[in-house]
């Protein structure tokens, strides 16, 4: 028993980092609101999005897994029209390396954040982003693919046991979460709340992160079982963190909320100092994992377009995920808002999420692909709704930031 528990364990890869990635700062703060303003009565949502989520993942890892190839590779080979695998290979690197650039600065505020709450010493604030920035460098230069995985794996893991002690703390009600979970149900003013739970969760830079962290840990289609038990229980597991957050926001008897501490500060009288204590460490982890990611994902992208070889030990791949790191230190250290990159970051993943939903339901229904491995009619008819969804999320991101919305 204990040595199949350790071989399950051994399998626990790339997902984890999928989970880590859309566990940021961003998620924890929706999840906040949400909690806050609504209970549980979005639950449902974070359920429905961490399902989207696992479909398109189990895809892109399947794609990865028996191409042995990054999933802009496949499209860039399977598109035969020039002017579209162009466009398309254009609307990937807009979004996934400025994009990624732009939103850095988030990922390294959230550990911020957090960590200034483990740290007394006030005259050491103001150099916390370049800390952080400094150990996420080191990690990157020096760790391999095993070796990051390691370092996530525990991250994730002290993340999640921080926010699910924080939700069991405040001692929920199971039957009004499994309500809130089974029974769909839309509060007045809780649209956009649900819109933007879904867009937190399913990011469209985990897709190309993923088939590229396939290959890296296994090479072999008999390990398709494996890519879909580790796709599984990673996102799951992110779900649940992220429905802990929402639960523990909930019991929050303040109104406004704009980040997570500040849900911790209005625990603190009623539940002491560890739920706050808790929550930063959950918040710098979950900030570190996702300032990892970012990075990471923008140089697999720029590897895969470009056709670098060499993986995490080229130069060129070294080059940009430092670039998008420095944006990050850059931006938080120097309170700069590049507001109108982060415009054209928001409209460039608003196209990009359905544009790679699309490609990616095509690519996995293709036999000269994918083999007997390409898609079932159940695998289809999910795949389907998800893509209608996605293209749901990206009109409405790009509405929004067009005034429209």
């Amino acid at each position: 028993m204990l040595q199949n528990q350790r071989a399950m364990f051994k399998k626990i890869g790339p997902g984890v980092l999928v989970a880590a990635a859309f566990v940021g700062p961003g998620t924890i703060t929706m999840c906040t609101l949400a909690g806050a303003q609504f209970g549980y009565d979005l639950i449902w949502a974070l359920l429905v999005s961490i399902m989207a989520t696992i479909v398109l993942q189990a895809m892109t890892g399947r794609i990865g897994l028996v191409t042995q190839s990054g999933l802009v590779d496949v499209v860039r080979t399977e598109l035969k029209i020039q002017w579209v695998k162009n466009m398309v290979i254009a609307i990937v690197l807009g979004a996934i390396l400025i994009g990624n650039a732009a939103y850095e600065a988030g990922n390294i505020g959230g550990a911020t954040l957090g960590l200034e709450q483990l740290v007394p010493q006030q005259q050491l604030r103001p150099f916390l982003p370049v800390i952080i920035g400094g150990i996420i460098f080191l990690l990157l230069w020096f760790s391999s693919y095993k070796i990051l995985e390691k370092i996530f794996v525990g991250l994730v893991g002290i993340m999640g046991v921080s926010f699910i002690i924080c939700a069991v703390i405040t001692q929920p009600s199971i039957s009004e979460i499994l309500k809130g979970m089974l029974i769909p149900k839309l509060p007045e003013n809780g649209l956009l709340t649900v819109v933007a739970l879904v867009g937190t969760t399913v990011v469209p830079y985990n897709l190309f992160l993923h088939a590229s962290l396939v290959k890296e840990k296994w090479s072999s289609k008999s390990d398709l079982k494996a890519v879909n038990w580790d796709t599984i229980v990673s996102i799951g597991l992110g779900g649940l963190v992220s429905m802990a957050i929402l639960i523990t926001a909930s019991a929050a008897p303040i109104s406004e909320i704009n980040n997570a501490l500040d849900m911790a500060m209005a625990l603190e009288p009623l539940f002491g100092k560890m739920a706050f204590l808790f929550m930063a460490i959950g918040l710098l982890a979950a900030g570190i994992t996702s300032a990892i990611t970012a990075p990471l994902a923008a140089a697999y992208v720029a590897s895969s377009c470009f056709g670098w070889e060499g993986g995490m030990q080229d130069k060129k791949f070294k080059m940009v995920w430092a670039i998008v790191l420095l944006c990050g230190v850059v931006f938080l250290s120097f309170d700069i808002k590049p507001i109108e990159v982060i415009q054209f970051a928001q409209v460039a993943n608003g196209i990009l999420l359905p544009v790679m939903a699309s490609l990616l339901l095509w690519v996995v229904n293709k036999k000269s692909v994918m083999g007997e491995n390409k898609n079932s009619l159940l695998q289809n008819v999910f795949g389907i709704t998800i893509v209608v969804f996605a293209i749901f999320l990206g009109t409405k991101s790009i509405f929004k930031v067009i005034g429209l919305f």
